[in-house]
């Protein structure tokens, strides 16, 4: 339940810990059967803000927060007492501020060597960048950004109801780039929430799935594209993003995969469900055998599951902060560069803009382009 998630992590702050490892099962009653059984079930372990993920994948963090009503300057109509402005990570109320010192959010800040993909579930989005870039984007939208060889960026929560609560939902995952691309020209495209994929299924006992195709190939179910120079553009890497939302009871079977590529299942909503017959605890995350079918039976209550896989890029990874390279030396000259030149310089008046009182979506991109969304 979302009460339950928001007391765990009011409790845990940043903390995530705890391995459980799956165990292999010997099985001997005939020859045929005298072999160890297959562990579908690698690894679970308990979420905590910052989501475990594996290679290609840097980073995952879900961030749900219930803002009150917004104020002439698109912050929260409340106190901002008692909270450590700046570093507001610490649930207060049911939200947090994060960065941001009057509007929720992170101001800007650099990013090097890897790509951004932000999936904003519920509220708003305001995105500028170094290169003049800048958007609004919210409620089933993905922003998918290569930071390539350096940009800048503020991503803003604008609480742009003033008349009731800005509830806020949204997971941000880090996609590494491979070495031949840490260094392009950074880029942002919009991936519109009407245009992405969602799947209504039913189970044999007309128990309801829902299926967002976020990145990646389901079935027959394609997301747009991804940035010409991820990782995830090239088919054979088989990067996918799905969003689960089974209603209570709900079984499906997720489709194999390959040999070869990370599979990642996170248990962010719901009080219990069994995975490869194994059951699994509220919000916890899994590591799957990808070369197998998955049966997955949820309990008495509606849960939700992401699902990140991915073909590894196997290559050496070296992050302080912001940037991800492939050597100690890269880090080094990553911070030189940024010292430089700013990656762009900051073409906006402040840290934290945002982008008008109305909830309209749009994106207008360094090269001119426009995109208008009529909301």
């Amino acid at each position: 339940m979302a009460n339950d998630r928001r007391d765990f992590l009011k409790k845990a702050g940043l903390a995530a810990s705890g391995v459980i490892l799956g165990s292999a099962t010997n099985i001997s009653k005939s020859e045929e059967d005298d072999k160890e059984e297959k562990v579908i079930v690698k690894k679970i372990w308990p979420l905590g803000f910052q989501w475990e993920t594996q290679d290609p994948f840097l980073f995952c963090v879900h961030h749900e927060d219930l803002y009150p009503e917004g104020n002439d300057g698109q912050g929260p109509k409340a106190s901002l007492d008692g909270r450590q402005i700046g570093q507001d990570f610490i649930i207060k109320d049911g939200w947090r501020m994060y960065h941001g010192k009057k509007v929720p959010g992170f101001p800007s800040h650099p990013h090097r060597g890897f790509e951004t993909i932000t999936v904003v579930r519920d509220g708003y989005v305001d995105h500028s960048d170094s290169l003049g870039g800048h958007a609004r984007y919210g409620h089933g939208d993905v922003q998918w950004m290569t930071a390539g060889k350096g940009l800048q960026h503020a991503e803003m929560f604008p609480l742009v109801n003033k008349e009731s609560g800005n509830r806020m939902e949204l997971f941000q995952i880090w996609l590494n780039l491979p070495k031949k691309s840490k260094m392009v020209t950074p880029y942002f495209k919009m991936n519109w929430s009407e245009d992405i994929p969602v799947l209504e299924e039913k189970d044999a006992n007309n128990n309801k799935i829902r299926i967002e195709v976020l990145a990646g190939t389901l079935g027959e179910s394609k997301a747009p594209s991804a940035n010409p120079d991820s990782w995830a553009a090239e088919s054979d890497n088989h990067v996918a993003i799905y969003a689960f939302k089974f209603g209570p009871g709900a079984e499906y079977t997720l489709p194999k995969s390959v040999d070869g590529v990370n599979r990642s299942l996170y248990f962010f909503e719901g009080d219990s469900i069994n995975i490869a017959g194994q059951d699994i605890g509220s919000y916890h995350g899994l590591n799957v055998d990808p070369t197998e079918d998955i049966i997955i039976k949820n309990g008495d209550t509606e849960g939700q599951i992401l699902l990140l896989q991915g073909k590894p890029l196997n290559e050496p990874v070296v992050q302080h902060g912001p940037f991800v390279m492939n050597s100690r030396e890269e880090i080094q000259q990553a911070f030189i560069d940024y010292q430089k030149t700013g990656f762009g310089g900051w073409p906006w008046n402040s840290s934290d803009p945002v982008h008008g009182a109305e909830g309209k979506r749009f994106a207008k991109h360094p090269d001119g382009r426009e995109e208008l969304k009529n909301d």
